[in-house]
């Protein structure tokens, strides 16, 4: 993972260089006969481009907790640690997650919901109870400047935290089934993982 990590950031230096490049080079050119692209446009345009580029979540565990739905031993709640790649403003409010089971396909919304963990167990926290099968929150581990609770944005590369969602029923896994969870940021790079239920030995497991 290191190796492909290390090849996706050399990859986007890369194309943010070729487009920073091919921006100045057209703001030369363009100067020269007109003066429609200001120096302030073009910042915009480079921003924009930097932030298109490198918005990237980085996914560093998921778990799910079993339960039991219908005389089954199902996972109904999942929870997936996430952290900015590099230090920027992230719009957690902006974000879609897509689940994928092969059979049905369903896209989850922001709830609104964002707490820190405090004292709770990670799967008995309150912000349970505001999680359905159509929407997903945060339970932020580590904010120094609390911007995840109180603005919805993830602003430093040392935030850490959980979405949490819980699959609608018709959803739930039981062991070896899969789920697709893909994470569309308002912008950069989406984030794709597969999930495959493992055997349900303790009721809080580690996706395979």
């Amino acid at each position: 993972m290191g190796k492909l990590l290390t090849t996706g950031l050399t990859s986007s230096i890369l194309i943010v260089s070729l487009l920073l490049i091919g921006i100045t080079v057209a703001s030369v050119l363009t100067s020269e006969t007109t003066d429609t692209i200001s120096e302030q446009d073009i910042e915009q345009m480079t921003e924009e481009t930097i932030d298109e580029i490198s918005t990237y979540i980085l996914i560093k565990d998921q778990i799910g907790k079993y339960s039991n739905i219908n005389g089954e031993q199902r996972i109904e709640k999942i929870a997936l640690w996430i952290t900015p790649l590099v230090t920027q403003e992230i719009d957690i409010s902006k974000l879609t997650i897509k689940l994928n089971n092969g059979d049905n396909v369903i896209f989850l919304k922001y709830s609104n919901n964002s707490l820190t963990l405090g004292s709770y167990s990670l799967f008995e926290h309150k912000i349970w109870e505001n999680i359905n099968g159509s929407n997903f929150g945060f339970i932020s581990i580590i904010d120094m400047d609390e911007s995840l609770v109180n603005f919805d944005i993830l602003n430093d590369c040392s935030d850490n935290a959980y979405i949490v969602l819980k699959l609608p029923e018709y959803m739930t896994l039981s062991k070896h089934e899969k789920m697709i969870v893909t994470l569309f940021p308002s912008t950069g790079i989406t984030r794709t993982i597969e999930l495959k239920a493992p055997l349900p030995i303790k009721s809080i497991v580690s996706f395979d």
